[in-house]
């Protein structure tokens, strides 16, 4: 998998935040959900989907 600039992915983070707040508390979680869902279909890749997926729960504070 090839790795985002970084200029993109400030980009990204930014896109993301917003749309997190735009949700709103109450509908933060479906959206999350909904999102990793589309990028998984994008990624097309259920291996590479699962390793994201462990490295964001390992890297929970």
């Amino acid at each position: 998998m090839s790795q985002m600039p970084f200029d993109d992915l400030e980009a990204a983070y930014e896109t993301l935040a917003v749309s997190i707040d735009t949700a709103g508390e109450q509908r933060e979680a479906l959206f999350l959900t909904r999102l990793a869902l589309l990028l998984a279909h994008e990624l097309g890749d259920i291996a590479a989907f699962n390793r994201a997926v462990q490295t964001a729960l390992d890297e929970l504070p």
